[in-house]
């Protein structure tokens, strides 16, 4: 419908038409009352006006149904908007099941996308037509902003936080994604392209090479490297808590507070495990703020995801299992157990 409007971009996702249908809702009805008020000040301007030195206007004291009238109505129509727009944030905010995951990663002045699969890319994001995607993004040093104007999607990239947002693309193409938050002396050039794909396109592309590990595989990896699996065991004899199924579920503090197992409670278990201790651990886990890069993490939640069933099981490792030790050494365990993730 808007195709041929300068000023708007096309709509290639799905929650386009719906973003913008209430915007021109809310457009036409500011433009409504905005031209009634006007004219209604020009008609009372004309009709009221003073015409003689000595006249002296009616006294009004008010009429009960006018005030009425002009509260109501206004608040009907403003309760709509309220209502309209909680829905649509609701639905944009919330990935429905099963959505593609993407990992992605800003960076003064680039985007970095990592698929599950391990394909990765620097700004450009391949997407299929027609399924839902997620981002699961980070940034590794300042505030960035993920926009994709085409798609009517926009989330800012934080960093020591994670943000999602999700879309279905539903017209083959290649759109824009900017950088909408000043980050620097190149933030201008901080942009990027999505590649919209039909299904069978995509598969073709995954196929082609390029393909590195994907975030569970190197995060299995990683997580052997660190000796993660020499307090988080299987059998709950290690000094950490056991991660098998552990993700999405609601976990209580040693605080006495209870919170969800998320990306983000895993990401700061492993930067700062002391913030939020699991009830019955020991605050004895060690940090490792400035040893694992942004990327490293989100593999590492990857993997911890997939003991859950969140994910795929890294190539060759059970999605109950953890790896084990490397070289086969069977570590001790300490009496003492341990918090966090790790």
């Amino acid at each position: 419908m808007f195709e041929n409007l300068p000023l708007f971009p096309e709509q290639a996702s799905e929650q386009a038409a719906q973003v913008d249908a209430l915007f021109f809702f809310l457009v036409a009805v500011s433009a409504f009352f905005a031209i009634l008020i006007a004219m209604m000040v020009a008609v009372f301007a004309v009709k009221f006006h003073r015409r003689r030195q000595d006249e002296v206007g009616d006294a009004i004291h008010g009429s009960i149904p006018l005030e009425l009238f002009w509260t109501f109505i206004p608040l009907g129509i403003t309760m709509v908007m309220f209502v309209w727009g909680a829905w649509l944030f609701f639905h944009l905010t919330r990935a429905p099941k099963g959505a593609m995951e993407v990992y992605v990663v800003g960076k003064q002045w680039m985007w970095k996308v990592e698929h599950m699969d391990g394909q990765r890319e620097i700004n450009e994001l391949h997407v299929p037509v027609g399924r839902p995607v997620k981002l699961i993004m980070g940034s590794e040093d300042v505030i960035h902003s993920f926009f994709i104007p085409a798609f009517r999607v926009k989330a800012d990239v934080i960093p020591g936080r994670y943000n999602t947002m999700w879309f279905t693309a539903n017209a083959p193409g290649r759109y824009h994604i900017f950088c909408t938050q000043y980050c620097g002396t190149k933030h201008a050039a901080m942009i990027g392209w999505v590649t919209a794909m039909e299904p069978a396109g995509y598969q073709a592309w995954r196929s082609g090479g390029g393909a590195t590990g994907g975030p569970v595989e190197n995060g299995a990896k990683l997580f052997q490297d660190l000796a993660c699996n020499t307090c988080h065991k299987e059998d709950g004899s290690g000094r950490g808590p056991v991660l098998k199924g552990l993700f999405g579920k609601e976990v209580q503090l040693s605080s006495g507070q209870t919170i969800t197992v998320d990306e983000a409670y895993v990401r700061e278990s492993i930067l700062n495990p002391q913030a939020k201790v699991a009830a019955g651990f020991q605050p004895i886990m060690p940090t490792f703020q400035g040893l694992v890069s942004e990327e490293q993490v989100l593999q590492l939640i990857a993997y911890v995801k997939s003991l859950s069933g969140e994910g795929s099981a890294a190539p060759g490792t059970s999605a109950t299992q953890a790896p084990s030790p490397a070289g086969g050494a069977q570590p001790p365990a300490p009496p003492a157990k341990k918090s966090g993730m790790n």
